[in-house]
This record gives C-alpha cells, sequence and structure tokens, in this order.
C-alpha cells in the first residue's frame, strides 16, 4: 500500500506509484474542501495509468461538527467511484472500503472479514444522529444526476 500524499510537490513520483496496482483509495478531508476537489484530478490520473483497477473513495473526519464536506455534495458516482464517509478517529465505517475493496478484488460479493479489525479504541465516539443525517444524505446525492458539461465535480 502507497500513501502518494496529494500534495503538489509530489505529483511527479504519483505515476510510479500507480504502475501494476490491484486497486485504488481515494481520501479526502471532510474538512478541507481543497483536498475534496481535487478528487477529480487524482482519480483522473489514476484511471490515466490503471484503467481497470477498482477504486474506492471515502472521506475521513465525518465526526467532525464543522464538517466542509457535506455528504449532499459528494456526487462522483458517475465516475463509478464507490464512496464512504469515515472516520479514523471513531473508527466509523473504517473497515468498510477495505471490505469492498477485497471483494472486488476476489470476485466474491458474498466475502466478509472472520474476524473485526484490530483497532485502537475510538478517541472520539460518532453521534448515531449524526451518522444516520449523514447516510440519508449520501443516498439522495447518489441519486442526483450532475450535468454533462461539469465534469469536475
Amino acid at each position: 500500500m502507497w500513501d502518494t500524499v496529494g500534495q503538489k510537490k509530489f505529483h511527479a513520483l504519483w505515476n510510479s506509484y500507480y504502475i501494476q496496482a490491484q486497486c485504488a483509495i481515494i481520501m479526502f478531508d471532510g474538512t478541507s474542501r481543497v483536498t475534496h476537489k481535487n478528487v477529480s484530478n487524482w482519480h483522473r490520473d489514476l484511471v490515466i495509468v490503471c484503467e481497470r483497477i477498482p477504486p474506492v473513495m471515502y472521506g475521513n473526519k465525518v465526526d467532525i461538527k464543522d464538517r466542509k464536506v457535506k455528504a449532499k455534495s459528494i456526487v462522483l458516482h458517475q465516475k463509478n467511484l464507490q464512496y464512504y464517509d469515515i472516520s479514523a478517529q471513531s473508527n466509523y465505517n473504517f473497515e468498510k472500503p477495505f471490505l469492498w475493496l477485497a471483494r472486488k478484488l476476489i470476485g466474491d460479493h458474498n466475502l466478509d472479514f472472520v474476524a473485526m479489525l484490530d483497532l485502537a479504541p475510538p478517541e472520539v465516539v460518532m453521534a448515531l444522529a449524526l451518522a444516520t443525517q449523514d447516510e440519508h444524505s449520501l443516498k439522495a446525492a447518489q441519486t442526483t444526476t450532475l450535468p454533462d458539461e461539469d465534469d469536475d465535480l
């Protein structure tokens, strides 16, 4: 697993990391609109080198009350990106992107982890009401049709 870091100063190295990749995780910070805006560029660069690998995308820090990238604005389903809200701090949905990728790589949609991942105890607890609200917003966003001429969303 390579973390290519979204910083532009490392951009020249990214393509070499993508060569022979079998899957990809595209992550953005839910408290930073800039990282979310870069998702389209990162996805485009990935597809140029590895056009047939399964990518998964997730937004981290969804437990933060001052979340900048709201669930309703995440509409990248037209780029065939599976998306998950996660929180590394509260362990919310942490395993879902990895399970989705494992199922894609193995070709078995019934594949499941035999044991829960051994994670450090959560530093914060994700509010159930907030998680439910975000899940409803994500479902609504996934049915949103994007205009053809706006490929940057």
